[in-house]
């Protein structure tokens, strides 16, 4: 493929719509549809994100037992769906900060411990060039409403047994069924 170009179509509040055109092996030009939450890119170098959009948090509690899972009303789908709980990272926050914040405003939880952060990776890599930081760790409280009025959350703690039930029966995001579907085995 051969880049050509890349025109921005729309400014929304949080991302960015872009088309990329380009140039196919076989010589046909193509026009791909992308978002970003960068409002700036204008060369094929900006497609490459140098910074991490959000993170993700894959937290189980201190006997490693439970899983904590967010059912949360997609409007993208029109459907609840069970996800992990994650979020934005804010102007001047570490990827640690974010996580911290985003898991006490989405379920009233606190983070015990950090085990592991992952590298970088992206979203949804079919339409968009978002990265996520993924981090592992526990976290225990009592779980309160979502502190954000935008967003329809349901927290809690799942089994193996409960989690391989639900993967059966309700609606995933694709990593967090990728994860479930693995960690819920035996």
């Amino acid at each position: 493929m051969e880049y050509r170009s890349v025109t921005k179509i729309h400014q929304g509040n949080f991302i960015t719509r872009y088309d990329i055109e380009y140039m196919t092996e076989n010589g046909l030009r193509k026009d791909y549809e992308m978002i970003s939450r960068d409002p700036g890119i204008d060369s094929f170098e900006g497609l490459r994100r140098k910074k991490t959009d959000a993170v993700v948090m894959v937290i189980h509690d201190e006997s490693g037992e439970r899983i904590l899972l967010n059912r949360e009303y997609r409007m993208a789908t029109g459907e609840w769906v069970y996800n992990f709980p994650a979020g934005l990272i804010d102007e001047g926050e570490d990827i640690r900060t974010a996580a911290v914040r985003e898991l006490r405003e989405e379920t009233g939880l606190h983070i015990d411990s950090i085990d592991d952060v992952w590298k970088e990776s992206y979203s949804a890599v079919g339409f968009s060039n978002e990265m996520c930081a993924v981090i592992v760790g526990t976290a225990s409280g009592e779980f309160c409403q979502s502190s954000s009025e935008m967003e329809e959350i349901e927290a809690g703690w799942f089994t193996k047994a409960q989690v391989r039930d639900l993967l059966g029966k309700e609606f995933f995001a694709a990593r967090t069924q990728a994860y479930c579907k693995l960690w819920s085995k035996g």
